[in-house]
Formats: C-alpha cells, sequence, structure tokens
C-alpha cells in the first residue's frame, strides 16, 4: 500500500518499475465448499483465495502463496499422505478448467490436468495417493479418474445418469483405491474403477421414495456406511456395500437451509455445519444433536454441543484426532474450536463480497480502511486484523477517504447518502441526505478537512462545506454525462479532477466552481491521479492503457498497456513518482473479496 489514496483490489495486481510481493491475504474465500484444510503435517491450514492456494502455518501465521491458475479457485483436495494438493479453477464457457496438483515438499507444481470444461467442481484423492478423481461442473458433467504418477488420465464417464440433475460432490473411499462416491441432484452413485479395461463402473444407492439434492458426502472410517447431507437439512446414511437406505434423520429438526458440509471423528460421532450458520456435534446414529454429558460423563453437564455461526458453514477442518478444528464461513470467517469446550474462537475475517475501495489514513501507513457491501472495515497492518467494522444494512458504500487529520471517514452509498464516521468508535458523525440522486459513487475531502467533493452516478460532480453539526452545498457542476468514479483533490485544495464513465476527465476549479480542462478518451475511465509533482494526471479505464495527461493544455504525454486482459479498476502513484500500481479485472465473478498488503 501507499499512503494518502486507494487503491481497488481486483483480479490481479501489477506494479510498474518494481516487484511487487504479497506478504499477506486476510481471511478465506468462503465460498468454496470445503475449501478449508488442515494439512495432515497438523501445522497448516490450506485454503483458497481468488486464483491463490494459501498455505498458512497455525503456529505463527506465516503465509506462503501457491500461483499458478488463471482464474477463481473452486476446489481444494489435499491427499491422505499430505504429499500433494490438488486445487481446480473455474474459466469461461467454452474454455478448457484445470486441475492443478502441487507438490506440498516443494511448494510447486507437480502437474497441470487439462479436460473439463468451463468449472472443476470436486476434487478427491484415493487412499494411497495413487489416483485423483476430478467432478467437472454443470456445463462439463464428467467425472474423470487420473493416474498421479503417470500424469495421465486412466478413464472417465458422465457423472450422472440422463434422468438425473447434475453432480455436485465426489468422495474417495478410506481404504479402497478403487471405490469412490458421487451426488447431487436425484444422483447417488458407487463407483468402482475397473483399471485392466480403463473403466469406472457406476452403481445407483437406491434411497426408495426419498429425493434429495446431495451436497456433501463423508464416509466412515471403515467404509461400511456413506453419509450424506441434503438440501432438505437430512442426513442420509447409505451401506456402501448394499447401496441401501439405511436410516435417514433428524426426522423433526432438520437443519435450516440445508447441510453443507459434514465431517466425521474418530469416535464415530459427526460435526455438521448447516447453510443457517449451525455448527452441531450430532450422534452418527440417530443424526440428534450430542449434549455433552454424552460426550464428558464426568462433568454431567447437559447443554447442547451447537453454536451459531455468522452465515452458512461452508468449510470444517479437522486437526489431528479431532480434538481440534477449524470452521469457515459464507461471511468469509474463520473459527478455531476445542472439541472440549465446543467454543468459537474468531482467527481471521474479511470481507465476503468485492472490495469497492481501500483508503490509507493521512500521514500514517498503519491503518487502512476498506469498503464493501453493507460494511466498512478499519485494519492494522503489522499484524493483519480487523480493527472496526461500520455496518449499514442493505446498503453498498462504493468509495470511503479518510479526511487529513485522522478524525473521521467520510463515505459513499448507493441510497444516495454520505456517511462520516469516527474511526475510533464507528459512530456516526454525520449525514447527507440526498447527496446524489441515482447514489454516490465517488467521494474526496480537502486537506483543510473543511470541504468534501462527492460524485454521483448521475453525472454531477458536489462540493460540500462542513459544519459544525451541519452541512452546506457549495456548488454542483454538470458537466459529465455518466458515472463520476473517482475524484482526485490537488493538494492545495483549490483543484480537483473527476474520472468519468463518460470517458471523460475534468479538472475543476474549486474556488470558481468551473472547469479547466477537459480530456477525453476512448474508454470508460475508472481512475485518475494526480503526479506528485502536479504537472501532470494519469489515468486508466476500460482500454486497459494507463495514459499520462498534461494538465494545463490537455494533450497525451505517453501511454502505457497497463493489462494484458481486464480493465484497470484502481491506481495509485509512489510520493517520489518513480513507481506506480494498478489494480485490475479480468471479469470473472467472486474472486474480488481480497485484501493484500503489498511491499
Amino acid at each position: 500500500f501507499f499512503k494518502q489514496d486507494s487503491i481497488y483490489h481486483k483480479e490481479s495486481i501489477f506494479l510498474q518499475g518494481a516487484d511487487a510481493v504479497l506478504c499477506y491475504a486476510l481471511s478465506h474465500s468462503g465460498h468454496v465448499f470445503s475449501g478449508l484444510r488442515v494439512h495432515p503435517d497438523r501445522e497448516h491450514l490450506i485454503y483458497p483465495l481468488g486464483c491463490t492456494v494459501i498455505l498458512k502455518r497455525i503456529k505463527d501465521g506465516k503465509q506462503e502463496f501457491l500461483h499458478g491458475h488463471t482464474n477463481n479457485v473452486s476446489c481444494i483436495a489435499v491427499s491422505k499422505s499430505g504429499a500433494y494438493i490438488a486445487s481446480g479453477q473455474v474459466n469461461f464457457m467454452g474454455f478448457k478448467a484445470t486441475v492443478i496438483i502441487w507438490d506440498y515438499a516443494k511448494r510447486s507444481i507437480y502437474a497441470q490436468l487439462l479436460l473439463h470444461k468451463a468449472k472443476v467442481e470436486a476434487l478427491a484423492f484415493s487412499p494411497n495417493d495413487k489416483y485423483l478423481v476430478s467432478l467437472g461442473g454443470q456445463d462439463d458433467g464428467s467425472i474423470i479418474v487420473w493416474n498421479i504418477e503417470t500424469k495421465q488420465a486412466v478413464c472417465g464417464s458422465p457423472a450422472s445418469a440422463n434422468s438425473a440433475g447434475h453432480c455436485l460432490t465426489v468422495q474417495y473411499s478410506n481404504t479402497n483405491d478403487n471405490i469412490f462416491v458421487s451426488g447431487g441432484s436425484g444422483t447417488l452413485r458407487v463407483w468402482e474403477l475397473d483399471l485392466p479395461n480403463r473403466k469406472i463402473r457406476p452403481t445407483e444407492c437406491q434411497t426408495g421414495k426419498l429425493k434429495r439434492i446431495v451436497k456433501c458426502i463423508e464416509m466412515s472410517e471403515d467404509d461400511h456406511f456413506i453419509f450424506c447431507g441434503t438440501t432438505s437439512g437430512d442426513i442420509m446414511k447409505i451401506n456402501l456395500k448394499t447401496g441401501l437406505l439405511s436410516d435417514c434423520g433428524p426426522v423433526k429438526a432438520k437443519y435450516s437451509l440445508g447441510v453443507n458440509v459434514i465431517r466425521m471423528l474418530k469416535s464415530g460421532d459427526m460435526l455438521v455445519g448447516s447453510g443457517s450458520g449451525t455448527f452441531t456435534l450430532c450422534s452418527k446414529t440417530n443424526f440428534k444433536t450430542l449434549n455433552t454429558y454424552y460426550v464428558m460423563l464426568s462433568s454431567l453437564l447437559s447443554h447442547i454441543r451447537e453454536v451459531q455461526l455468522e452465515k452458512g458453514v461452508t468449510s470444517i477442518a479437522i486437526r489431528g484426532e479431532g480434538q481440534q478444528f477449524f470452521v469457515g464461513t459464507e461471511a468469509a470467517q474463520m473459527y478455531r474450536f476445542s472439541y472440549e469446550d465446543f467454543k468459537a474462537e474468531l482467527i481471521s475475517t474479511s470481507h465476503n463480497s468485492a472490495v469497492k475501495d481501500v483508503a490509507i489514513s493521512f500521514g500514517v501507513s498503519e491503518l487502512f480502511a476498506t469498503c464493501s457491501e453493507e460494511d466498512i472495515r478499519l485494519w492494522h497492518i503489522d499484524k493483519p486484523k480487523e480493527l472496526l467494522r461500520i455496518t449499514v444494512p442493505n446498503m453498498t458504500c462504493n468509495s470511503l477517504d479518510f479526511m487529513a487529520d485522522g478524525h473521521s471517514i467520510i463515505s459513499a452509498w448507493n441510497d444516495g447518502k454520505i456517511r462520516v464516521f469516527a474511526p475510533e468508535s464507528g459512530r456516526l458523525m454525520l449525514v447527507i441526505h440526498n447527496a446524489h440522486r441515482m447514489g454516490v459513487t465517488a467521494i474526496a475531502g480537502t486537506r483543510d478537512c473543511k470541504r468534501i467533493v462527492s460524485g454521483g452516478e448521475e453525472g454531477q460532480v458536489r462540493v460540500w462545506e462542513l459544519q459544525p453539526r451541519s452541512h452546506r452545498l457549495l456548488e454542483t457542476m454538470k458537466e459529465h454525462k455518466a458515472t463520476v468514479t473517482c475524484i482526485k483533490i490537488k493538494s492545495d485544495d483549490k483543484e480537483c479532477v473527476t474520472a468519468s464513465s463518460d470517458g471523460a476527465c475534468i479538472i475543476w476549479d474549486l474556488v470558481r466552481f468551473a472547469s479547466l480542462q477537459m480530456v477525453i478518451a476512448n474508454t470508460l475511465f475508472r481512475t485518475v491521479c494526480y503526479h506528485p509533482e502536479e504537472y501532470q494526471i494519469i489515468t486508466s479505464g476500460t482500454d486497459r492503457k494507463v495514459s499520462y495527461w498534461d494538465v494545463y493544455d490537455g494533450t497525451t504525454i505517453r501511454e502505457l498497456e497497463g493489462s494484458q486482459s481486464g480493465a484497470i479498476n484502481g491506481m495509485h502513484i509512489t510520493q517520489d513518482g518513480k513507481h506506480f500500481v494498478t489494480g485490475a479485472a479480468h471479469y470473472t465473478s467472486a474472486a474480488c473479496d481480497l485484501v493484500a498488503v503489498l511491499l
């Protein structure tokens, strides 16, 4: 990060003229089901974030990064020995989605497997690390078995029958390299690998009158039974040998919003995470929530072993013999649990949707703020952790900035309001109602902390004067024809520059409230900033180019190619003017929820 201004964190970040090193990533992507894993060495957590697979040491939080995917990681698997990690990704329609097998010891790519189309839905290793089974997404619909030693496909097959829906998950046997199970919408199959004939042969499981969508699968340690979590909120118990339904429950108190993930403990009891955020220890026999006295007879305690977490549970990772486990949720929060007390300890958190803006406190590099849907968060860089969360339900914060004195955070919201908060407590200090008719999209504060400049979706730029406990509109400037995307104010507070989706950047006189200069390009401008000496401005947008413009006559000085594929959404320049950083998007849907510290 660089002081005083902000950059957008999208799919990729480039540092022009110097090397950029990713030092730390906050939290994990809560959207990947079973994406949080504990390595068999019991020392590292493994989880995806955007295109990256992260290895985090549990003891001290040190992170390592595995780079190789070209799009969002969609699934993760870890081999039983711990020698390999497998990760699959999504891709655009019509393009192949890569499966990467990583050598854990070398922290490098062992093999890249390319057969699935558009998305890899799930992955599973065989118990002796001989094979990897991969499941394609809805547009692919195939199951492929890979030989890990030869790095070649052994065989493949459609994942479900023509009469059934698409397959959602796959799980390997705990004891047999030739047996695995797949499940999904109206389909539950036990597969057997026929290696001499290079075929996999499915056997349909019989569930009688029960019609379920299987979301997750877990197998007992001895492989006698298959446990299937369903979107209906119950768990089916299937005999692996016969393929017949053995039990289904709970009968009455089903899990709200479905069973997202199941994990078996050595005792045979189960950890269950639901779509409503309920995390439960339940019995393997009747699927009812266990009271503590069942587990700890000496204590005779009677409270229920159930915890309510924020948003749906998407991952449960067991460490060692099950005395400790980690839980990930859709809110991008990670919790640590002890089997003894079953209390949730929040160990990391982040936004669970796109980060709209980042702002650094003026003159202080240790504090920065980010905004996303519904909330603003304040962070500390040295020991990356969340210090403060400001939430406005059902609203989206589009932009934010620190006032130069550090006493307030100004923010732009899609409901047309400007909200000013205290950074220490999050207290709402001021609300400017109806600041912009179609929502506030950009905001900046002057160095003297007396004025705010805001931009709206309708294209207007407005200057506000801050008064004790009130405000006053000084002027409305109306030359833009589309959304104002970025505002930067000159250090003397007498001028500002605004970028807009109408393909124009305008330099405004903040004394006379008139336009001084306009630059036009065949692009949708997304970001603009002043050169430190303020005789040039630098712009970028959907044409992927970084352009230098002369402030006085509006001529183009030079253009650089700033991104290989996507629009440049954010940019900042160092105070000496030697380097600048850009943030570009690759038009992906969920890889934008990354807050990373760059050096």
